[in-house]
């Protein structure tokens, strides 16, 4: 049995964990331990706040009691928002506090499109515009071109947990660009898990979402990174040719 512990900012889409766990088989497990959240807004203070040090470093303890084999940061702009040094400390905090290997979903990301050899993308953010360029600097620093940025301008987590499905797969598909490689989906806060599959075939190429990036980096930090079905291209890649933005991960 495999455990990915997944640090979770509050309450919103946790529940897609359950189903990527079901997907992957009985031998992937996905224990999510909720980490605080003072203030419920996609603005970059709040986001700050939320990926603090003190913060996420309560959370790792509590998954490193649950003998997790990897940590996954599951929060995006609570960790793009730092800039990629500034989130590299971020992960380096976590996998201190929790004894195992660790990540971040921003990181995720970039893995991905390293596995996949994808540097072309089109991005699809929930967030508003100020916070959605923030993930674009982010991927820049990491050598990916983004070729359009469309964002959604919710405000909260909360409020895009409840987003309708049909909407969801509404604002990808209309957000896609013609020389994109891929689109990029980058809230963990949006349930997506059901609809990676439809996506990925309307579109007729890969779709990265912010849960399944960070449930395929965490099994790729546990060493179980080997191709399996799953929800997307992404599973079915595996984990082999990942150039890691950790030195030794």
């Amino acid at each position: 049995m495999t455990r990915v512990g997944i640090l979770y900012p509050g309450h919103s889409a946790e529940d897609d964990y359950k189903t990527f766990a079901s997907v992957l088989g009985g031998d992937v497990e996905l224990p999510v331990v909720h980490t605080l959240m003072r203030e419920d807004a996609h603005r970059v203070d709040a986001l700050l706040d939320v990926g603090s040090e003190g913060v996420l470093a309560e959370g790792a303890r509590e998954l490193a009691a649950l003998e997790v084999d990897s940590a996954v940061w599951a929060c995006t702009s609570g960790s793009f928002v730092y800039g990629w040094e500034g989130a590299r400390e971020q992960v380096r905090g976590v996998r201190e506090a929790a004894g195992v290997a660790a990540s971040s979903t921003s990181f995720a990301f970039v893995h991905a499109l390293s596995q996949l050899r994808l540097s072309r993308v089109a991005v699809a953010a929930t967030y508003p515009d100020d916070v959605a360029r923030h993930f674009a600097e982010f991927l820049a620093a990491a050598g990916v071109t983004v070729l359009s940025m469309a964002s959604h301008g919710i405000a909260t987590a909360a409020e895009v947990g409840h987003l309708d499905p049909d909407d969801a797969l509404d604002f990808v598909i209309s957000n896609d660009h013609p020389r994109a490689e891929a689109v990029l989906v980058p809230d963990t806060a949006l349930h997506s898990a059901d609809l990676i599959e439809p996506m990925e075939a309307l579109l007729g190429k890969t779709v990265l979402t912010a849960n399944q990036v960070s449930v395929w980096e965490g099994l790729r930090l546990a060493g179980r990174g080997a191709a399996r079905p799953g929800p997307g291209t992404l599973f079915r890649s595996g984990a082999s040719v990942v150039r890691s933005a950790f030195d030794g991960g």
